[in-house]
């Protein structure tokens, strides 16, 4: 059976261990693992601009030995005359892979449905996985280990980016933290999943509007952009609203003295995060940036072999 990446909680504790411990090792050489060797192409879908992504992608499949096709929505017939179940069955004769980032998650489950090429997730209104891959690439790093860890995401607490932190750190049995404002708080199915998920790991899941009590003696405090894609009309009520939950250096100082302060970019400095944090010495943003790409590649080549 194909094996796809459309939610953080796709795979297992022991699975996303190992996935980390490739991404470890592709890390040391970029050049020595080659599953893409053929060379083999995989589809790079984008409904929504990129940076990191494009870039990570592109140049990982390429290191791998492949062929990054990158595909926009807007000059397919993806979203428009095909469906996404169509669509996958035309790629699915032609590449090894589909890596879509998309708005709606019920996109990518229908084009991963009977599917026979893995799909991944590179973006979706619910939940951003890969980027927790090379978040927790980069805690790994600094911290040790993501087990036991006691990590808080300040901000919407109903992004994608906190979404995927519970399902993420939970998996890895970190005591995950979502500090939020009333009526921004993370979906209910979202937390019963990563309570559930904690309760077999070690970790643990809090959700709260008090951020100050959230941050307080952690190892790692994130943050997010408080304007996502779509919701650019919503500036200003929403700055109102998130006013006391950016991340200053009198916020991170309640954490931890050796805590890291991780952000997956793009960022709106003196808006979520101040600029001396984000630009300061416990700021670790840059190698969690370059962690997209070891991560992603390791994820591929776990998938490619499963396919």
């Amino acid at each position: 059976m194909t094996r796809h990446f459309l939610r953080d909680d796709d795979i297992t504790p022991a699975e996303q261990a190992e996935i980390l411990a490739r991404a470890v090792e592709i890390k040391k050489d970029r050049f020595a693992d080659k599953p893409l060797v053929g060379p083999q192409t995989v589809a790079v879908i984008f409904d929504k601009s990129s940076t990191r992504t494009r870039v990570s992608f592109h140049v990982g499949i390429s290191d791998m030995g492949g062929i990054p096709l990158i595909i926009s929505t807007a000059s397919s017939q993806l979203g428009g005359k095909e469906t996404p179940q169509d669509t996958a069955r035309v790629l699915e004769r032609m590449v090894s892979a589909i890596v879509w980032r998309t708005y709606a998650q019920q996109g990518l489950e229908d084009m991963a449905e009977g599917t026979t090429v893995p799909v991944v997730n590179a973006l979706s209104d619910d939940f951003h996985p890969c980027q927790l891959l090379a978040d927790l690439l980069t805690i790994t790093e600094h911290r040790g280990s993501v087990a036991g860890q006691k990590i808080t995401f300040v901000g919407d607490g109903g992004s994608n980016m906190a979404h995927s932190y519970l399902l993420a750190c939970a998996t890895a049995g970190a005591h995950i933290a979502i500090a939020s404002p009333d009526g921004y708080g993370p979906r209910a199915d979202v937390v019963a999943d990563a309570t559930r998920i904690a309760s077999e790991t070690g970790g643990s899941v809090t959700v709260t509007t008090n951020a100050v009590e959230a941050v307080t003696g952690v190892d790692v405090v994130v943050t997010d952009t408080w304007v996502s894609m779509g919701k650019e009309d919503e500036k200003a009520a929403r700055v109102a609203t998130f006013a006391g939950y950016q991340v200053d250096d009198a916020m991170m100082a309640m954490a931890k003295d050796d805590a890291i302060f991780m952000h997956c970019l793009p960022a709106d400095r003196g808006f979520e995060v101040s600029a001396s944090v984000i630009d300061g010495p416990q700021s670790v943003v840059w190698d969690e940036s370059e962690n997209r790409l070891h991560a992603q590649k390791a994820l591929l080549a776990w998938l490619l072999e499963r396919a």
